[in-house]
């Protein structure tokens, strides 16, 4: 194997990415050592690495991403992160992508909308290149990450990935590092009574409060319901508790109107079999499978009857 000569590339990756560098370029010099097996002979070879250029804006030419699945901000949180701001100032960078006449945000609207408030006219950012969909799995991995979408922000973000980019429950789940069983559950709160998705945005009920709700299909009586749980303040366990003695009593009450149902068919069928036997002039009963279907049977007690029968149908169809 060939001796490796000595110099500067010899001195390795810290006197390559040393602070005097890092002074005088935006980029910086990496060592990658490539292994030619045939003669066993390491290259040494310089490849420059893009690193992320920070820089400051105007904070009037940056604007909220439409994609941005957070829509509500605590206006509390806000103001505390605006006096912490005029402290310290703006220290992680607002990630933006620029548009035609001004820069969207991609990750960090919070922080934005904070400085604003702490009256900063300048805003430290890096700027990337996204498309829509990298912008939107981004804005939802930094709100997931950090726990600040509610509930239904968070269905809504999952649903936008799938519908607005024709991801597959599983692909979304897999772009925001989650399970699918985690996407779908969340999902299925977006089949709520909009006024109870509302609730949940508004903090009036928990996300487990409403996830308790789906079982009650009825969208007045699924809010009845919630704003039963809000003005009591249940917790979720009590509102399992109240679900079912609800599902109970309505299906109770199914039971009973299906019983009330069968009492009346059956006296509507026993009238039916009344006249029918005055006009055959022998016993005749119906029996029903569904109140749709079923069938009747006459009753003859010899050949002649059973003839008399015959021609008294066949005269019915002649008249006909």
């Amino acid at each position: 194997m060939a001796a490796r000569k000595k110099g500067g590339l010899g001195k390795g990756i810290d006197a390559l990415i040393s602070p005097t560098v890092k002074k005088e370029a935006d980029k910086e010099k990496v060592v990658e050592k490539v292994i030619e097996k045939p003669v066993e002979k390491i290259v040494e070879k310089i490849v420059e690495v893009e690193k992320p250029v920070e820089l400051y804006l105007k904070i009037d030419e940056i604007e909220p991403n439409r994609l941005q699945p957070r829509k509500n901000f605590d206006e509390d949180a806000l103001q505390e992160l605006s006096e912490s701001i005029k402290q310290f100032g703006l220290i992680q960078p607002i990630v933006v992508k620029k548009q035609e006449n001004y820069y969207e945000i991609v990750a960090g609207e919070r922080r934005w909308r904070a400085a604003r408030i702490a009256g900063l006219k300048e805003v430290p950012v890096i700027v990337k290149e996204y498309n829509e969909r990298e912008s939107m799995e981004i804005a939802i991995v930094e709100n997931l990450q950090r726990e600040d979408l509610n509930p239904i922000e968070e269905a809504q973000a999952y649903r936008r990935l799938i519908e607005e980019f024709g991801l597959k429950q599983d692909e979304a789940a897999q772009r925001v590092s989650k399970s699918r069983t985690a996407v779908t559950n969340a999902m299925r709160l977006l089949k709520l009574d909009e006024r109870v998705q509302q609730m949940v945005i508004d903090d009036m009920i928990s996300g487990g409060h409403a996830r308790t709700l789906l079982a009650i299909e009825n969208k007045e009586e699924q809010y009845a319901m919630a704003m039963l749980v809000f003005d009591n303040k249940m917790s979720v366990r009590e509102t399992e508790k109240l679900v079912r003695n609800h599902l109970k009593k309505e299906e109770e009450k199914k039971i009973s109107e299906k019983k009330e149902d069968f009492s009346q068919m059956e006296t509507i069928y026993h009238q039916l079999e009344e006249r029918m036997k005055s006009v055959i002039g022998s016993k005749v009963a119906i029996h029903s499978r569904n109140y749709k279907k079923g069938k009747i049977e006459i009753e003859y007690y010899s050949n002649d009857e059973l003839e008399r029968i015959i021609d008294l149908i066949e005269s019915i169809k002649q008249v006909g």
